[in-house]
């Protein structure tokens, strides 16, 4: 994004991003969010800024399943504001996101090659990082804005409907507390770092789909 661009970027742009649902969820932590902005407009951020806050711009009841992982992205392009997901133009797939996929068909049989998982979100699907913003070409730059405040009240949320939390690695892991334990997905994480250690033979996807039909709501097409 350029400098004009930055500029003629008001604040109050990322909450106006959020559902009218999550703007009422988190309206106590508007001037936060705002605060956070502010520090977006100074660096060349991943996702992004109009997209930062993609992933909450759904209805709530329509949210059967959330997936949180750690922060987007950092190479430039990649991340578009749904966790894991890439953006269409991406053609080389990032090896978490690959590892995503090994685990998808091994799980359920879904064999799938495009990065981009908009139609999981259009699913139900609420692809959540625990933190929502980095500076491209630094993993966790962002680790201290004070994105967890609001990934908290999101999480909150989330746990008091009928909603599987899907939680990969440790920064995700963090939200357990506020989802029901027989609603939470938990393992490490896909990267390619820890992968091997619990994350392939986890099967998120069927069990996320048991939890959903045990309690009589639909399935994800996955």
């Amino acid at each position: 994004m350029s400098h004009q661009s930055l500029v003629a970027f008001l604040p109050a742009q990322l909450f106006e991003q959020l559902h009218a649902d999550w703007q009422e969820v988190l309206n106590p932590l508007r001037q936060s969010i705002e605060k956070i902005e502010k520090h977006l407009l100074t660096v060349n951020t991943s996702p992004q800024l109009e997209q930062v806050l993609r992933s909450l711009t759904h209805p709530i009841e329509k949210t059967r399943v959330v997936i949180v992982g750690q922060d987007p992205y950092p190479t430039l392009g990649h991340a578009h504001g749904l966790a894991f997901s890439v953006d269409q133009s991406v053609k080389t797939l990032p090896p978490t996101l690959r590892n995503i996929f090994i685990e998808l068909a091994s799980d359920i049989g879904i064999e799938r090659s495009l990065g981009d998982l908009s139609d999981w979100s259009e699913k139900g699907v609420l692809l959540l990082n625990r933190i929502l913003s980095v500076e491209v070409g630094k993993s966790m730059s962002h680790s201290k804005l004070g994105w967890q405040e609001i990934t908290n009240a999101v999480a909150q949320e989330l746990g008091r409907h009928n909603v599987v939390a899907i939680l990969w690695g440790n920064y995700a892991g963090e939200l357990s507390s506020y989802f029901r334990p027989d609603w939470v997905v938990q393992s490490v994480h896909p990267s390619p770092l820890s992968a091997y250690r619990g994350f392939f033979g986890s099967k998120p996807f069927s069990t996320a789909n048991e939890i959903l039909m045990r309690n009589g709501i639909a399935p994800i097409n996955w």
